[in-house]
């Protein structure tokens, strides 16, 4: 009889911070932390929310006003999908053999979203998506996504989905992407930097737990990214004491978990960079969807339903008006009557 063979592979968690506001500098970095893991026996590689260019903390910290001294520099270090910028990243993942989950601002037209990427390993860009719903003072910078963005991509390595940050807080968009078997997971958070000591929900406790939940809830292995604040960002945009107080150098809390909940890899220092790395079995998740599947043996669709919209919504749809057919004797005319050939 012909035996399943369930992957096992080598992931990484990026803790670190970017090169803030710099898109080449950033993707520099990006390149390096990929050579590095690739190093390491790394076969899959999952990097912060807005990891290109950096998360636009200023936001936080201040009046809209205040922070328009940022929103030019940010748009324009911004990623823009298919670009050159964005294909030194799929050479590099071929060059380097390894599967890369990206988060980063993207730019499309005028606009930016909190986007994910997912590259394979010769460099083919596998999935896209924007984060469906930003965050509070986030819909100041960032537009929305669609349906179209809770997917799980069925590839060689497992069925991989995405989601950014406080997502892993929306239990329908959770339980969509349980829906579609998802079994390895990349959580990407910005950094647990902010308001810490004044605001619990947004620190390392319950951000952690969120994912940890994720991975035990779906019966799936969570990879969860996170960036750190640089004192270089931090002389940049906290230039007083109560900034400084709001937002934190160090929050890097990245981690990786197993679809039973438990913590895999060695966490790192919070001001620490590096990478977190966990070897994943992917047949341990039959052994947890035996306890409870939240969308197969354990659901119950007759009392409560999901309904999901997977249409990608677009703002303008053209449509050309038909030419109008040429008449018989135009068309003989001209020589292009279609004609009738008879086989001997």
């Amino acid at each position: 009889m012909p035996t399943t063979v369930h992957p096992k592979l080598r992931v990484a968690a990026v803790q670190a911070a970017p090169v803030f506001l710099d898109l080449d500098g950033t993707i520099d970095k990006t390149i390096d932390l990929m050579a590095e893991a690739a190093g390491q026996g790394v076969k899959l590689i999952a990097f912060p929310e807005t990891w290109v260019p950096g998360y636009p903390w200023w936001i936080w910290l201040d009046s809209p006003a205040w922070g328009m001294q940022f929103v030019q520099r940010y748009h324009d270090n911004s990623l823009v999908v298919g670009s050159a910028e964005f294909d030194r990243i799929k050479d590099a993942a071929r060059k380097h053999k390894i599967w890369v989950s990206l988060g980063y601002s993207e730019k499309a037209a005028g606009s930016l979203y909190i986007a994910q990427a997912l590259i394979d390993d010769l460099g083919h860009t596998v999935q896209t998506r924007r984060k469906l719903k930003p965050t509070h003072v986030e819909r100041t910078v960032f537009g929305e996504g669609d349906g179209s963005d809770l997917a799980v991509a069925e590839t060689a390595i497992g069925n991989i989905g995405s989601l950014s940050c406080w997502e892993h807080l929306q239990p329908l968009s959770k339980y969509a992407m349980y829906a579609q078997n998802e079994q390895i997971h990349c959580g990407a958070w910005p950094s647990f930097s902010l308001y810490r000591g004044a605001a619990y929900a947004l620190g390392p406790e319950v951000n952690n737990a969120a994912s940890q939940v994720y991975a035990a809830e779906g019966q799936c292995f969570v990879i969860a990214p996170c960036a750190t604040v640089s004192p270089a960002m931090s002389e940049l945009m906290c230039t007083d004491a109560g900034k400084q107080q709001m937002l934190r150098t160090g929050g890097g809390f990245a981690r990786i978990y197993g679809p039973d909940g438990s913590p895999l890899g060695t966490p790192l220092a919070e001001d620490q960079e590096g990478l977190v790395i966990a070897d994943i079995d992917l047949g341990m998740i039959s052994l947890a969807k035996a306890a409870a599947d939240p969308s197969g043996h354990y659901s119950r669709p007759d009392v409560t339903q999901l309904l999901l919209n997977k249409t990608r919504r677009e703002p303008v749809v053209f449509q050309r008006t038909p030419e109008p057919e040429s008449s018989a004797p135009e068309a003989v005319a001209a020589g292009t009557e279609p004609r009738l050939q008879l086989a001997a």
